[in-house]
C-alpha cells in the first residue's frame, strides 16, 4: 500500500510541476524584460551622461573661441604695425611694411592654431563614446545567459 500511496504523490507532484510550467515560463519572461529594461535604463543614462559632458564643453570652448576671436584680432593688429615699425628701416614702402607685417602674424597665428587643433583633436580622441559600463553589463549577462543554458 505504501508504494501505491507514493505512487499516487509522484503524480500528483507531476502534474503540480506540468501545472507550473506555464507560470515559470511566464515568470522568465518577465523576469528577462524587467532585466532588459534595466539594461537599457543604463544605457540611457550613460548616454546621457555623455551628452551633458560634450554640451558643456562645447560650450566652454564656444565662449573661449568668441573671446580668442577678440583677442586674435586685436593682437593680430597690434603685432602687424609693431613689425611695420621694426622695418621703418628698409627700404619698403609703408603699405609694404604693413603688409609684410600681416603677413607675418598671420603666419605666426597659422601655426599656433594648427597646434592647437591638434592638441583638441587629440584630447576629443581620448573621451570614449562607448558607454563602457552597459557594455560590460551585457557582456555579464551574456556569460550568465551561456552558463545557465
Amino acid at each position: 500500500m505504501a508504494t501505491a500511496g507514493t505512487a499516487i504523490n509522484r503524480r500528483a507532484e507531476q502534474r503540480t510541476e506540468i501545472e507550473n510550467l506555464p507560470v515559470l515560463i511566464t515568470r522568465l519572461g518577465d523576469d528577462v524584460s524587467q532585466l532588459f529594461d534595466t539594461k537599457m535604463s543604463l544605457l540611457k543614462v550613460e548616454v546621457k551622461e555623455d551628452v551633458d559632458a560634450f554640451l558643456c564643453a562645447s560650450v566652454g570652448i564656444a565662449v573661449a573661441a568668441m573671446v580668442a576671436l577678440l583677442g586674435f584680432a586685436l593682437a593680430s593688429i597690434a603685432g602687424a604695425l609693431g613689425i611695420s615699425i621694426l622695418l621703418a628701416n628698409t627700404n619698403l614702402s609703408q603699405a609694404g611694411r604693413y603688409g609684410l607685417g600681416f603677413v607675418i602674424v598671420g603666419a605666426v597665428y597659422l601655426l599656433v592654431g594648427t597646434i592647437v587643433a591638434l592638441i583638441m583633436k587629440g584630447r576629443l580622441a581620448k573621451q570614449s563614446l562607448v558607454p563602457n559600463r552597459t557594455v560590460d553589463e551585457f557582456r555579464k549577462d551574456k556569460e550568465w545567459l551561456k552558463k545557465e543554458l
